[in-house]
């Protein structure tokens, strides 16, 4: 169900990318942490990448997916690490099933519901493009632009444009499905008891996805929570300062190794 990259040796630790991202979104953590002797497994989400489409994509799906892979490799337990909808999933999961998790880094975001509006023009120039025959990366990338949208989410979402044998161009996103589920992917965490283990927030300082105001909600579902701030990065922040991030989370998670 879930397409997956299986690297290193030593206790496993798994990387959850974001919305609109790929297994390879988290690469360099990935080669840091099989650095510091770490089993290090990569998943693309479903309708992401080379996992399952048409998957239904609620917190709770996605999180019983990653539980099915867990058992697929025969682990007991494992860290997660997740980026955005990744770190929801990963914060879904630990709650959901507290003694497979060692402990749990999420980047830049909450376990809370978000606005609708925030991803509104990508979804509706994806939609459109989804449509459009004879896509090629300049034509999106024109749509893009058209749109509004940065270019460095603009770069972002163009890897998930992928050539087939033929030349031509197929999004690895199974947008109909992520336009479909969207209130579920933004929405707030279903509600299970605390996860009692050890947890560190990573927020980049420009970003507005981990705020002031979601202290109480992240410590009433993690009491043991612990919070590290990226200067001068946004929500990006494991690429616009990688060194940076790659330590916070080696050096969180070292202690639980055993």
């Amino acid at each position: 169900m879930l397409n997956f990259i299986d690297q290193g040796h030593g206790p496993a630790v798994v990387l959850i990318h974001g919305l609109f991202g790929n297994a390879d979104n988290l690469g360099r953590l990935g080669t840091a942490l099989q650095a510091a002797h770490w089993r290090v497994i990569r998943v693309d989400l479903p309708n992401h990448g080379r996992s399952v489409m048409g998957y239904p994509m609620s917190l709770a799906n996605m999180a019983k997916a990653l539980e099915q892979l867990r058992q697929q490799l025969g682990l007991d337990r494992w860290a997660l690490v997740g980026h955005s909808l990744g770190g929801k999933v990963a914060m879904t999961y630990a709650q959901s099933h507290p003694q497979q998790v060692s402990a749990l880094v999420v980047a830049d975001i909450a376990p809370v519901g978000y606005q609708t509006q925030r991803h509104q023009s990508v979804l509706a120039t994806l939609t459109e493009l989804n449509h459009q025959p004879q896509l090629t990366r300049k034509s999106a990338l024109q749509s893009f632009n058209q749109a509004g949208i940065d270019s460095g989410t603009s770069a972002f979402l163009l890897k998930n444009l992928r050539p087939d044998a033929d030349g031509h161009y197929h999004w690895q996103l199974d947008i109909g499905a992520i336009v479909h589920h969207y209130p579920d992917i933004i929405g707030p965490l279903p509600e299970h008891p605390p996860y009692p283990g050890p947890v560190l927030f990573v927020k980049g300082e420009r970003s507005d996805y981990l705020l002031p105001e979601h202290r109480p909600e992240i410590g009433r579902r993690f009491p043991q929570a612990k919070a590290r701030i990226i200067t001068g990065t946004g929500h990006w922040l494991h690429a616009e300062k990688p060194d940076q991030f790659n330590r916070h989370v080696t050096q969180f998670l070292a202690p639980y190794q055993g």
